[in-house]
């Protein structure tokens, strides 16, 4: 593997969810209509300046997205399992991008790009577990699929806006892809 590769990749995959979070909490900050238990984190995307913020966010963390998975790439190239998870993984981030670009004024399109998002992340987890577990790495095995139980079982409470199961899905894939990161980031210094 080549190190300075998964360096970088790594840096990446611990600035996504500081980028993305942070754009979206901006974006709730201008918009004081904004309900959590009401809306969905998409509908911040319909007008005024939050909009702007909003689906502007989503593409740039969906490009961050794609960085990190070039270390995902490096880590399993020649692994049919690690190489499925990893195109997963990048589909996830073209998903994340249409959420922005076909925003929710943008139907039907925005619908389908939003569930594809929401469901590409847990099968994706499931995949790169099963190639985790195949390479020792069972601690990154076990995060990637719980969090991906978690991410998938959040769906399943009966939610009157769907911002909640959307943030807490994230989140929980969020744990995963900065705990592999993390390991990304320092093989290089631990390899020395």
């Amino acid at each position: 593997m080549n190190n300075r590769i998964l360096r970088l990749a790594g840096l990446f995959g611990i600035l996504t969810p500081p980028i993305g979070f942070g754009l979206v909490a901006l974006s709730i900050s201008l918009a004081p209509w904004f309900s959590w238990a009401n809306n969905a984190l998409s509908d911040l995307g319909a007008k005024g300046f939050e909009s702007v913020i909003f689906n502007s966010g989503l593409p740039m963390t969906g490009a961050v997205m794609m960085m990190f998975s070039t270390g995902l790439f490096e880590m399993s190239k020649k692994n049919l399992i690690g190489t499925i998870g990893s195109v997963l993984y990048l589909l996830a981030s073209f998903f994340l991008i249409g959420i922005g670009v076909a925003n929710i004024n943008i139907r039907p399109w925005h619908f389908y790009v939003s569930v594809a998002f929401f469901v590409t992340l847990p099968i994706c987890l499931i995949v790169l577990g099963i190639f985790h577990f195949l390479n020792n790495m069972k601690m990154y095995a076990t995060i990637a699929w719980f969090m991906a139980f978690l991410a998938a079982v959040i769906w399943a409470f009966p939610w009157k806006g769907v911002a909640i199961p959307e943030a807490l899905s994230a989140a929980f894939v969020s744990v995963w892809q900065v705990s592999l990161a993390i390991w990304m980031y320092n093989r290089e210094i631990n390899e020395k």
